[in-house]
C-alpha cells in the first residue's frame, strides 16, 4: 500500500482536493479532523492538566488554548507531546484498516507536512497550490480571519514555491474542480508504479 501525503498552505484548496481523492475511492486520513476529535475526547484530560483552564464542558476551548501556545514555543512543544502520540496511534489504525480492505493507495492530509518532517513518513507528496491572490480571496471570504492573522499564518508555513519544488505531484486548484479530478486520476495512475519510500 502506498501512502500519499497531501499538503498545501492555507486557502490553497487542500480540503477540497482531499474530498476529490475520496470521491475517486481513495481512503483519506485527515489530521485536522482527528485533532478536533481528540480535543473533544481523549486529549481533554491531559490538555487540562498541562494547561489549566483551557477546557470546559469536556472539550478543549481552542481559542483559549491557541492564545497560550501560539507565541510560546515551549508550550507548543508540550501540546505536541500530548497530541502527536495520540494522532500517531489513530493513523496506524487507519493504515491497518485500509490495508485490510485492500486499498492500493491511501491519502494522509497533513497541513504542516514539511514543517514537521512528515515527508519521511509518506511515499510521495502531493502539494495543492493556487495563485497568492486567489489564496487570500478564499481565506478572507471565510470571515473567520483578518489579513494580519493570515499573514502571520503564511509566515509560519514553508513558502508555496518551496513546497511545489519539493513535491512529487502538484495540483493547481485555480481553475475549478474538473481539472483537479483529472489531475487526481493521473496521480493515481502514476503513484501505483512508484516504490515505497517511507521510513
Amino acid at each position: 500500500m502506498l501512502v500519499l501525503g497531501l499538503t498545501g498552505s492555507i486557502g490553497m484548496g487542500k480540503s477540497t482536493t482531499g474530498k476529490l481523492f475520496v470521491e475517486a475511492g481513495v481512503p483519506l486520513y485527515d489530521a485536522d479532523a482527528e485533532v478536533h476529535k481528540l480535543y473533544e475526547g481523549a486529549a481533554v484530560p491531559a490538555i487540562e492538566a498541562a494547561f489549566p483552564g483551557t477546557t470546559s464542558n469536556g472539550k478543549v476551548d481552542r481559542p483559549k488554548l491557541s492564545e497560550l501556545v501560539v507565541h510560546n514555543p515551549a508550550a507548543m512543544k508540550q501540546l505536541e507531546q500530548i497530541v502527536h502520540p495520540m494522532l500517531g496511534a489513530g493513523r496506524q489504525k487507519f493504515f491497518a484498516e485500509a490495508e485490510r480492505a485492500g486499498a492500493p493507495v491511501v491519502v494522509v492530509d497533513v497541513p504542516l507536512l514539511y514543517e514537521t518532517g512528515g515527508e519521511k513518513r509518506v511515499d510521495a507528496v502531493v502539494v495543492v497550490t493556487t495563485s497568492p491572490e486567489l489564496q487570500r480571496e478564499r481565506v478572507l471570504a471565510r470571515g473567520t480571519m483578518d489579513a494580519a492573522k493570515l499573514d502571520s499564518i503564511i509566515a509560519r508555513q514553508v513558502p508555496d514555491a518551496e513546497k511545489r519544488k519539493r513535491a512529487d505531484f502538484v495540483v493547481d486548484t485555480s481553475h475549478g474542480l474538473d481539472p483537479v479530478r483529472e489531475r487526481i486520476r493521473d496521480i493515481l495512475a502514476e503513484v501505483v508504479k512508484m516504490p515505497q519510500r517511507r521510513t
